[in-house]
């Protein structure tokens, strides 16, 4: 359950975007079976560490790797993101129109930019985290515990601005048109606000201990981050030279992709919130 985002997007992009498929999973493959090897590594260790019969020391290392592996996970595909955004990748089509990357296999994800953007992104996880734990401590009457969270929450809510503005910085400094379009383009400042706005709200709601309210809010504060980050992609798979019209796949195939999707929600939707209330009752 808790990857089918990952397959679901893996999905979607060799089948909307082949060729845009076809170059991200050729330019940026080492950092990505990075991120796929921490997560089977994190789905490992949790599982030997919970249902094991080892030793205690034994759980213990399993218990560091799992630790890693949530860490490095994250970084990862933040530094994935970052290149994708960075510029560093460049693309050339062939004669029939296909698109090959022109660059290295560690261009982009390994400049100044990727990794303030892959920091970013572990703030991000750890944050959503604490806020979504501290909620499930108190829902089970941890309340030493769920206020352990609460505080964590609010210290990577600090930690997430001051990293923010790392990744403004080195954007200016390496992407200026990545730069220009997060604080100049017309839906920029209007965006910004309503994100301060919300993470505002979660701030509130955290000190104020409302859980489940800062759940809501954090949600949406990072759903509206990866809104931001896809406007100002500027319609961009790989910025500055495939564009979603370049990559896209026949028109029949997109034509079809709403209703197979929506075709599929009814059947996953339901199944994921009876899931879900299976496991809430278990607990």
């Amino acid at each position: 359950v808790n990857h089918i985002w990952m397959i679901f997007i893996v999905v979607v992009l060799f089948t909307v975007f082949p060729d845009g498929f076809a170059v991200v999973m050729t330019a940026l493959h080492v950092p990505l079976m990075l991120v796929l090897l921490g997560i089977v590594l994190r789905g490992s260790a949790f599982v030997f560490r919970a249902y094991g019969m080892q030793p205690n020391a034994v759980r213990e290392r399993w218990g560091r790797v799992f630790a890693w592996a949530s860490a490095i996970t994250p970084v990862f595909l933040g530094m994935s993101l970052g290149a994708l955004s960075s510029g560093d990748i460049r693309v050339s089509f062939d004669a029939r129109g296909g698109a090959h990357p022109t660059t290295g296999f560690f261009a982009g994800w390994t400049s100044g930019f990727a990794v303030v953007v892959g920091l970013f992104t572990l703030a991000l996880f750890v944050m959503l985290a604490a806020v979504y734990l501290a909620q499930e401590a108190e829902h089970l009457g941890e309340l030493e515990l769920a206020t352990d969270f609460r505080r964590r929450a609010l210290a990577t809510e600090a930690l997430a601005f001051l990293v923010a503005l790392l990744v403004l910085w080195r954007a200016s400094v390496e992407c200026p048109g990545l730069y220009y379009d997060l604080l100049h383009a017309r839906w920029s400042i209007p965006a910004q606000l309503l994100t301060a706005l919300v993470a505002g709200a979660a701030i509130w709601a955290l000190i104020a201990d409302h859980l489940q309210l800062a759940r809501v809010f954090v949600t949406i504060q990072i759903g509206l981050i990866v809104l931001g980050w896809g406007l100002a992609m500027d319609g961009f798979l790989i910025r500055p030279d495939l564009h979603v019209a370049d990559a896209g796949a026949e028109a029949a195939v997109l034509a079809s992709l709403p209703w197979v999707l929506l075709g599929g929600s009814v059947l996953l939707v339901p199944a994921l919130i009876g899931l879900f209330r299976l496991f809430g009752k278990l607990d």
